[in-house]
């Protein structure tokens, strides 16, 4: 339905910009010897010394609170924020299917993690092309209804479920802990984010998280869409509720093989299912160069 599609755009925009001025902060330290600046300069893939000073400090950030020891504890639980940064760009095929026959999304795509740039392929013909920067979008195609889905919005959006909840280690995220949450006869601890105000598209977004009590893993995303470019006058849509699809583990990073979005009941249950969503291909690439992530040659902007 075209209303998780917005949703899930929303999500892309409030994260990327958190994420963002998360990596305008990282600095190179004085420590790092010019020969490791030199050999990895043209990599996407980060030095382990910038990986360690930013993890330490979203550790420090994170258990400061009791909300945020939970989501240390998950990223922990998921292979670790210092292994998942210290892979280099991720690779991954992801195929969003509404259950409504509307638009499908199914292309094969590479993040930089590190500063949340993408590159997406067509599943059928690589040739066809769109992207994000960092700060511009941009398309290769010829055929102009390769993607017919808004590709600027969609550029991190599969990126932003698939990497949870490593993206939250971000500078603007506010997290609060909830009373536990019920599910499928299972108790789970829940955590509420929110956005700093001024932090991307949509700060007024809300996002629900379900963490096993014992697992400390992500079961469940919840979340609510108020995007101003949907809703000029306020208010949102209805809230949504996303339960993960089994898991596979990739370098130690354990990460999800699917998602079924549903409406959100009353009493906080699924309700109807929308849509299917199934991930595949998962790997690292940590040989890509960071030209990967620009605009290629033939490739236009996308404008707003």
């Amino acid at each position: 339905m075209k209303y998780i599609v917005i949703a899930l755009v929303s999500f892309s925009l409030l994260i990327t910009s958190c994420k963002n001025e998360t990596q305008k902060a990282v600095s190179i330290p004085d420590s790092i010897p010019v020969e490791s600046i030199t050999a990895t300069l043209d990599l996407a893939k980060a030095p382990d010394t910038w990986v360690k000073e930013r993890v330490t400090k979203a550790q420090q950030r994170l258990e400061a609170t009791p909300a945020g020891k939970i989501i240390w504890q998950a990223m922990e639980a998921h292979g670790g924020l210092t292994n998942y940064y210290k892979q280099g760009p991720l690779s991954f095929h992801f195929d969003y299917k509404p259950l409504d026959g509307s638009t499908r999304r199914n292309t094969t795509q590479t993040i930089n993690t590190w500063n949340n740039t993408a590159r997406h392929q067509h599943i059928e013909d690589p040739s066809q092309e769109f992207g994000w920067t960092g700060e511009k979008a941009w398309k290769k195609v010829k055929d102009s209804t390769a993607f017919p889905f808004d590709m600027r919005f969609w550029a991190l959006t599969p990126h932003y479920f698939l990497s949870q909840p490593f993206i939250l280690d971000g500078e603007g995220v506010n997290l609060e802990k909830l009373e536990d949450k019920s599910f499928k006869n299972e108790m789970y601890d829940a955590i509420k984010v929110t956005f700093a105000a001024g932090t991307g598209d949509a700060p007024d977004d809300y996002y629900v998280l379900y963490f096993g009590k014992q697992n400390h893993k992500l079961a469940v995303i919840r979340y609510i869409v108020s995007y101003p470019k949907y809703f000029p006058e306020g208010g949102h849509l209805p809230e949504k509720l996303m339960e993960l699809q089994g898991t596979t583990v990739v370098n130690g990073i354990e990460f999800s093989t699917g998602y079924h979005t549903h409406w959100l009941t009353e009493d906080e249950q699924p309700g109807e299912h929308i849509t299917t969503i199934t991930v595949s291909d998962i790997t690292f690439k940590p040989e890509i160069e960071k030209t990967y992530f620009k605009i290629p040659e033939g490739g236009t902007e996308i404008l707003k």
